[in-house]
């Protein structure tokens, strides 16, 4: 049965995917096609924030009857990412590559940690206490991912 962490974890490739495909062009500075590449990574980032953060967030909060905790901490750590990718696409813009480097390795270290924490703890528990919502909050999910 497919279930919340399996969806999830794969759009965090997807976003891995994306970010690889940008740093490979700012590496070779390839400015238009780093501008494009990161232009995706950010708009599948923000895709994956609003998905969690307008479905999978509440859902859980309504289950467990709390909205602190680990949803908290997720969207303090989205309001940061999304920072950076700001930071980030201002530096891709004006073609400067220490910059860009300076923000995208913060933002890989916490993309790392933010994912780690959703994969291993997050997403579990939303597995285990919307069992009952399972097919249509991934049907919900996977809409949103692709708007």
């Amino acid at each position: 049965m497919p279930n919340i962490k399996d969806f999830m974890v794969g759009d965090h490739r997807h976003c891995d995917d994306l970010f690889t495909d940008a740093e490979q062009a700012v590496a070779a500075q390839a400015w238009d096609r780093a501008g494009a590449a990161f232009a995706s990574f950010q708009d599948a980032m923000q895709r994956h924030f609003d998905a969690e953060e307008s479905l999978l967030f509440p859902a859980f909060e309504v289950k467990i009857g709390m909205a602190t905790g680990p949803t908290e901490v997720m969207r303090v750590e989205h309001l940061q990412m999304r920072e950076l990718m700001t930071a980030a696409k201002a530096a891709l813009l004006a073609k400067d590559a220490d910059d860009y480097s300076g923000n995208t390795e913060t933002l890989l270290i916490m993309m790392q940690q933010h994912n780690m924490k959703e994969e291993n703890i997050l997403y579990p528990m939303c597995d285990q206490h919307l069992v009952d919502q399972m097919e249509a909050l991934l049907l919900q999910l996977q809409q949103k991912l692709q708007d």
